[in-house]
């Protein structure tokens, strides 16, 4: 076979966050605490964190090949999972709040952004 596997950079690395993130998500039950720093860190809690890293990243790669709409999507969706994340990990009602707030302001907004279209 002569064809080569054409793969871009940027959707090749969020596909790769992204099983990345389902990989540590099903190793929670396996596997124990893991090493970050000087923390202990459970695998779904590495898992939230690598997701929210590919939500961000989707959004800078969406923006750069001129789809706006799914750049707006992942970037809103990325800041309120990441919102989501650092509260819970925190312990920030304050901030645990505020993901949630942009993930329904969010909703709502791209759910009137897409009935235009």
């Amino acid at each position: 076979m002569t064809d080569a596997l054409d793969l871009e950079p940027g959707p090749a690395a969020v596909g790769t966050l992204v099983g990345l993130a389902g990989l540590t998500f099903l190793l929670e039950p396996v596997v124990g605490p893991v090493p970050v720093g000087g923390l202990r860190v459970r695998p779904v809690a590495l898992s939230a964190a690598v997701l929210a890293a590919a939500l961000v990243l989707g959004a800078v790669v969406f923006y750069r090949r001129g789809r706006r709409l799914f750049a707006l999507a992942h970037g809103v969706f990325g800041l309120a999972w990441t919102g989501i994340v650092l509260g819970t990990a925190t312990g920030s009602g304050s901030l645990l709040l505020g993901g949630v707030l942009v993930l329904i302001a969010g909703c709502g907004f791209l759910a009137s952004r897409a009935r235009e279209r």
